[in-house]
């Protein structure tokens, strides 16, 4: 309006008119006494203490009586355009190294952790493995496109019905594994959570180490078109790797003939981790090194 009245092409009440303005708007003065002295103290001030708020820099101008109103600083402070910029990082807790105990049996300690890939249409889907420690067995698995921590409890408390509570689950520090629903869920079954140091992934070393195995076995070697196959294709890997597959920190034994071992005859084997000793010949040595476990055959898994 004040374009066309200044270019005289109409007159300020025909301009008015055509708006569905009234005049005392179009004439009114602003009032507002003017504020660049105060405007150019307050960014002296800002620059000269970059990481200050609107609250600390409106006290220094109220010490130096310029302002008395927050909000008039506030307002300031916006149009100038002097935000402090913060990206809040995420931090943990310290963890304390305390030293992992020697394991004796099956269900001690179990490790979780994710993975990902994706299919064939490009999406991403995760993975989360549950291994127990001492078997090398893996517990369980959730294929999802994302995973709550509700989900991980509710798979939690499945295997602990199956196969018994463990004492210990050794953890990262997802969002999955630092949610309440599993904070909740640990503390209801007086399962101890413990998370491994930020960037130390060997404090969490079995688990990972089946990552390595499922990535190499299974997620680059199969094309997955869908969830669904992923999760059959997937779930009979698992099978696969607990039944048929040798492991050679169990003496090659596969994990689940391992644990069945143990459950009939528990001084069977002294210990794992490749030292495991012969008792009452169950475990015979075998020339190249390890010991056979007693399976003639392996059949691939489908």
């Amino acid at each position: 309006m004040a374009h066309v009245v200044a270019l005289g092409l109409v007159s300020q009440r025909r301009a008015c008119r055509l708006v569905g303005m009234h005049r005392s708007v179009a004439r009114h003065q602003s009032c507002r006494p003017d504020k660049a002295a105060l405007r150019a103290r307050l960014r002296a001030l800002a620059a000269a203490f970059p990481r200050y708020g609107y609250k600390l820099l409106h006290a220094l101008l109220k010490r130096e009586g310029l302002v008395v109103n927050a909000k008039q600083t506030y307002r300031l402070y916006r149009e100038e355009q002097l935000q402090v910029r913060r990206k809040k990082r995420k931090r943990f807790p310290t963890r304390d190294r305390v030293p992992l105990s020697p394991l004796d049996g099956v269900n001690q300690r179990w490790s979780m952790d994710f993975m990902s890939d994706q299919l064939a249409t490009g999406r991403r889907l995760r993975i989360l493995n549950v291994v127990d420690e001492y078997s090398r067995e893996c517990l369980g698995q959730i294929v999802a496109f994302s995973i709550s921590g509700v989900q991980v409890s509710r798979l939690l408390e499945q295997l602990a019905s199956e196969r018994g509570r463990p004492q210990t689950i050794g953890l990262a520090n997802g969002p999955e594994f630092t949610s309440k629903a599993l904070f909740l869920w640990a503390q209801h079954t007086d399962v101890q959570l413990r998370f491994i140091q930020p960037g130390k992934p060997t404090q969490n070393a079995v688990v990972e180490s089946f990552n390595g195995k499922f990535r190499d076995a299974c997620l680059n070697e199969q094309w997955f078109v869908d969830l669904a196959e992923a999760r059959h294709r997937i779930e009979a890997w698992r099978i696969h790797y607990n039944t048929i597959r040798p492991h050679s920190a169990l003496g090659f034994l596969s994990p689940e003939p391992f644990r069945r071992t143990l459950e009939q005859a528990p001084d069977t084997v002294d210990r794992i981790g490749g030292s495991e000793q012969p008792v009452n010949g169950l475990l015979s040595p075998n020339p190249h090194g390890g010991y056979n476990s007693g399976i003639s055959s392996l059949s691939p898994w489908t």
